[in-house]
């Protein structure tokens, strides 16, 4: 046994010793929480060669495979990255969001958040910086980017981001947890009028948790009436150039082709549409997302 376990442990050091030193997590406190991303420099470069901070999804983390995958594919194409997790709470937070926990945390967290990760990057030495958000963390960058980015932040890449309807976000409320949006809606605003917007209030659900418990301020953040949540909303407001990256065949985001397509005029807002696409992107469709996004913030 202690033969065997010598020989694992000289394969775990070759292993170790044969990991690109380019990838590394960081991490930086932000407030009370200590906030933590993956790394990946590209071969012979540095941050002051340029960086995109990549935000992922609903309730996501920074290793789930659109995120990791991209990462790669940008890394093969030169592009230097650091992929976030956004707290949503928690200190050091890896992996999916656990339902089981009381929701505290708020949609618009994320954009100071990405807000504290610019700054860190521009504390390395990054001049360069690109954001690129996928789903809800398109549209949270979208929001980061048009209220808050610095002259540092050169360019905008919107990756199937995240659309909002008042009368479809009731619909899509009452068909996954069998009971109306409304009342719950009303009761929380009640609740943080009397003061108790941060105690934690039983839901039949909240974002892809059912039975959930989460504070009036969390619930209305994510399911109350605002129309910053639909990312096309943005668009205009965004001082760079921005590329919105779309699939055909996305079942996640509903309209999103339809209501950018107006707004992209091939230069500020740009349009990249991927055939058959769904809203992962994978196989080769992150190929192609990969493409579209080197060759933009490369012209």
């Amino acid at each position: 046994m202690s033969f065997i376990r010598t020989i694992m442990t000289g394969l775990a050091v070759l292993l170790l010793a044969y990991l690109p030193a380019s990838a590394k997590e960081v991490t930086i406190r932000h407030g009370q929480l200590v906030l933590n991303g993956n790394l990946e420099l590209a071969d012979g470069r540095t941050l002051a060669d340029g960086v995109m901070l990549i935000t992922h999804g609903t309730l996501a983390h920074n290793r789930m495979e659109i995120i990791s995958t991209l990462q790669g594919l940008l890394k093969e194409r030169g592009i230097s990255t650091l992929a976030i997790n956004l707290s949503l709470g928690i200190s050091n937070r890896h992996n999916m969001y656990d339902c089981n926990q009381p929701m505290r945390h708020r949609h618009e967290d994320a954009v100071e958040e990405i807000g504290a990760w610019v700054n860190w990057l521009k504390a390395q030495g990054a001049n360069k910086i690109w954001l690129l958000g996928h789903s809800r963390g398109g549209n949270q960058t979208a929001w980061y980017a048009a209220t808050k980015a610095p002259p540092e932040v050169k360019k905008v890449i919107l990756l199937a981001p995240m659309t909002w309807d008042a009368k479809k976000a009731t619909e899509k409320y009452r068909k996954r947890f069998g009971a109306p949006l409304e009342p719950m809606l009303r009761q929380a605003a009640d609740f943080a009028r009397a003061g108790h917007g941060r105690e934690p209030m039983e839901l039949p659900g909240i974002l892809y948790c059912k039975n959930a418990r989460a504070t009036p301020e969390s619930f209305l953040s994510y399911h109350g009436p605002d129309e910053r949540r639909n990312t096309p909303w943005w668009l205009k407001k965004i001082p760079v150039p921005v590329l919105v990256i779309a699939g055909t065949e996305d079942k996640v985001v509903e309209g999103l082709i339809e209501q950018v397509r107006p707004l992209a005029d091939g230069k500020r807002v740009q349009l990249k549409v991927v055939e058959d696409a769904d809203h992962f992107f994978r196989d080769f469709a992150a190929e192609d997302a990969a493409d579209a996004i080197a060759e933009f913030i490369r012209n």
